[in-house]
Parts: structure tokens; C-alpha cells; sequence
């Protein structure tokens, strides 16, 4: 169990926290490039790490990220006009650039330096991949873009998508890292799910309902190791990447598409999950596509228009009580993604770690509390850079893979855990 002050440490993420000061040392994701999707698209609210921002695109492809609310009267700028190279509020026609800076105030004379002086908070939004990345923090410590593989490959290999998970941000990276709840919460998928389903690695979650866990520290992070038995006396190994503050890599099964996730705090009872899918070596087909944007594998289904889940606490994730009992889905629920949140979310907006019971197999979660606490604590109290900053940390990949029982499944699969364009990853 964890002390309250340190439960409350690790999940407030707002300006001015340890964790809060923690995330704004990396990029993170903003938004998905196709939520503005042209130039003088309309403006999109966006609320990170307890900010309220407004991000838009203007005239010349430029995108902007800055204080959601006029800086005369305070009225939301969501309601702006994006147009002629800013965005203009719609109560007095102020008008702002991509930078936050003011460059017109109609009411002023022509010669007026006003406007000068006027300028919002803003940051930086750059679009890697399909996702557009913020840095919240100071730019003199500003690093240099992510390196994930998956924002790298060419198009045609990769999906992503988001969702709207309504927990705290810990709660759900912590499923992503808790590799035991497979063969329990995930069992019905790893038989139907078309994302899943046919690779020999399944028979091995299924079969060994004890897996036995190993931690290993990495540059940015952790590879958190799952052995479970194989034949011949040989053991299977699941390698989850976790890179901080919150990037994680799903092992892939067969030939599978390699998928992972994002967590990103909203506030600190919300976070967005963004998820993706990308095969290192070719493109997705386009029956691996259409399951994806329909919600199978690690994606969800989501209202249109929005990214709120169509499964949610206000329908009881539309769980059906007689596929539970047929063993089509463990938990009642569809779907990998809507299993996970359904239960992160029972937990409660922030859940009280001062009265969970954890096991060996939670050594993965418990080294990854470990490792945000000294880092958030060693940021604040003496300027230290902590680990995932560099680009070069992002360069992980996860694997699956049978090895004799003699061997280090991390001294074994070095090159494996290591992304390389152009080799397979690691699979069974």
C-alpha cells in the first residue's frame, strides 16, 4: 500500500506539483493531427495537465497552442474566428498569432504599441506521425522531439487513435504495465479478437495462470519481464516497455501489429489514452485497419464527433451478462480497451492506494511508482533531468519470445527490445 502523501504526489499532475513539473520535462500529446485538419479549420479545446488551452491551425499550416481565454475580458477563444493568419475573438476581434501574441486590437489607434504588450501563454505544437506534441515546460530545458518508432514509420504501417478515460492518469498506466490480468480480464479476446487471435504465444497466457515477474531497470524507464512456462522446459517471456512518464508497448503476438499507449493527464480525475498499432516491417492490411477503427484490438469505439468511448460508466460499458456466462467476454464487457477502462474506472476517479493489498506479480507497477517518486523528487529538489527525456530512450521495442530457462530474458533479447528499421520485431 501506498502512504496517502505519496498517493497524492504520484496522481496530481496541475501546475506548480512534483508530477506536474515531471510531465512538463518531456513531449507529450496534444492532440491528434486530424482533429485540425486544414488550414483555417475551426479552433479545438485542449485540456492538459490541468491547463485550459485552445490550439488551432492558421493560414499558413502553422499550428498554435496557447491560454484558451482572451486576455481583455476573459471569453473563450474556442468561439474565435480563425482567419488571416490568427485567431480573433468573436467578442471584440482580438486577434491573436500561433505564438499567443496579440497583433490586433481593433479599438486601438493605428500607431498603438498596445499590442505589443499583450501576449498569452503559449507552447509549441509540432506534428510527428499522427499526433501533434507539446512541451509544457521551460524552453530552455525543452529536449529535442520524441523518437518512438511508431511516429516514424510511413503511413501506411501504423493506426492511432485516442480515447477519453474518466481516472486518474496512474491508474490506467499502471493496467499497461500489469501484464498478469491478460489471461483473466483479456481471455475471450486472445480467442476472437482478429488483432489477437492465432498466435501461438496466447496458448501460453492461457495455459500458465501464474506468471512469475522480473523488473529491469532502462535508460528510460523499465522493461518489466512475464515468464510463464512454455514446452520443454523453456519459458515464455512478455516484455513490456515503460518509458517515462507514461509511454508503454504492448508484446506483440504473431504477426500481429505491435501496439501502445499514451497516458496523459487531463486533470487529475481524467486522462486521454492515446493508442496505436504499427507493424515495423509492412503495412497494415486493410482488414487489420478496418478492425482497428472499429473498435478490436486496443481501440474503442467512440462516440461520433467526440473521442468519449460509446461504452461508458453512464451505460454500464453495455455489458452483457449472457456473453459473461458463455465465456465470450470474462468481465461481460466487449472489447480490450473498454475491459481495461471499465475497471480502472470502478476503482474511482483516484483510487486509495492506502488500502490496496499488491503481490509479486504488481513488481512492475511498484518499481514504476518507485521510479516517478524519485525522479518528481530529485526534479524539485535539485533540477535533475530525469530518465525518458533524451530521445535516444525512446528507441525500445517490446518482444515475445520462448527462451531456455538458463538465460536472462534482457541479456537474451537486447537486440530484440532495441527498435531498428527494417527488422522484424520479436514475436510468437
Amino acid at each position: 500500500m501506498l502512504r496517502r502523501e505519496l498517493n497524492e504526489l504520484l496522481t496530481q499532475t496541475g501546475p506548480g506539483t512534483p508530477m506536474g513539473e515531471l510531465f512538463r520535462q518531456y513531449w507529450i500529446p496534444a492532440l491528434l493531427a486530424e482533429e485540425l485538419p486544414e488550414d483555417d479549420c475551426a479552433p479545438v479545446r485542449v485540456k492538459i495537465l490541468s491547463e485550459r488551452l485552445i490550439a488551432f491551425r492558421d493560414s499558413h499550416g502553422r499550428y498554435g497552442l496557447m491560454d484558451e481565454f482572451c486576455a481583455h475580458r476573459g471569453a473563450s477563444l474556442w468561439f474565435g474566428r480563425n482567419e488571416e493568419g490568427g485567431l480573433r475573438c468573436s467578442y471584440h476581434g482580438w486577434k491573436y498569432d500561433v505564438t499567443g501574441q496579440c497583433v490586433e486590437v481593433p479599438s486601438e489607434p493605428e500607431n498603438s504599441t498596445f499590442c505589443a504588450n499583450v501576449k498569452l501563454t503559449s507552447y509549441p505544437l509540432v506534428r510527428i506521425g499522427d499526433i501533434l506534441w507539446t512541451h509544457l515546460g521551460d524552453p530552455a530545458r525543452r529536449p529535442e522531439p520524441p523518437e518512438y518508432e511508431f511516429i516514424h514509420v510511413s503511413p501506411e504501417q501504423v493506426y492511432t487513435s485516442k480515447r477519453w478515460q474518466e481516472s486518474n492518469w496512474l491508474q490506467a498506466l499502471e493496467g499497461g504495465i500489469d501484464s498478469s490480468h491478460v489471461t483473466w480480464l483479456h481471455s475471450g479476446a486472445l480467442k476472437s479478437d482478429p488483432l489477437f487471435k492465432g498466435a501461438r504465444g496466447n496458448q501460453y497466457n492461457v495455459n500458465d495462470l501464474k506468471p512469475f515477474f522480473e523488473v529491469a531497470e532502462a535508460d528510460g524507464g523499465l522493461f518489466v519481464g512475464a515468464r510463464r512456462n512454455a514446452e520443454d522446459g523453456n519459458y515464455y517471456w512478455r516484455i513490456t516497455p515503460w518509458i517515462m512518464p507514461s509511454f508503454t508497448l504492448v508484446p506483440p503476438r504473431g504477426d500481429h501489429p505491435v501496439h501502445g499507449h499514451f497516458w496523459v493527464p487531463i486533470d487529475d480525475e481524467n486522462c486521454w489514452v492515446y493508442t496505436w498499432d504499427y507493424h515495423p516491417t509492412r503495412p497494415l492490411t486493410g482488414a487489420e485497419r478496418s478492425a482497428m477503427m472499429a473498435g478490436f484490438g486496443v481501440h474503442s469505439e467512440n462516440i461520433p464527433g467526440t473521442y468519449r468511448p460509446v461504452q461508458n460508466k453512464d451505460n454500464d460499458y453495455l455489458m452483457d451478462r449472457e456473453a459473461q456466462r458463455r465465456g465470450e467476454h470474462y468481465s461481460g464487457v466487449k472489447g480490450i480497451a473498454i475491459q481495461d477502462a471499465s475497471l480502472q474506472e470502478s476503482m474511482g476517479p483516484v483510487v486509495d492506494r492506502t488500502k490496496e493489498r499488491l503481490v509479486p506479480a504488481d513488481s512492475g507497477i511498484i518499481k514504476a511508482r518507485q521510479k516517478l517518486r524519485k525522479a518528481a523528487l530529485a526534479l524539485r529538489d535539485a533540477g535533475t533531468t530525469p530518465p525518458g527525456v533524451d530521445p535516444a530512450h525512446h528507441r525500445v521495442r517490446s518482444a515475445a519470445v520462448v527462451l531456455p530457462r538458463e538465460e536472462s530474458f534482457l541479456e537474451a533479447c537486447a537486440d530484440a527490445v532495441r527498435a531498428t528499421a527494417g527488422v522484424p520485431h520479436a514475436t510468437i
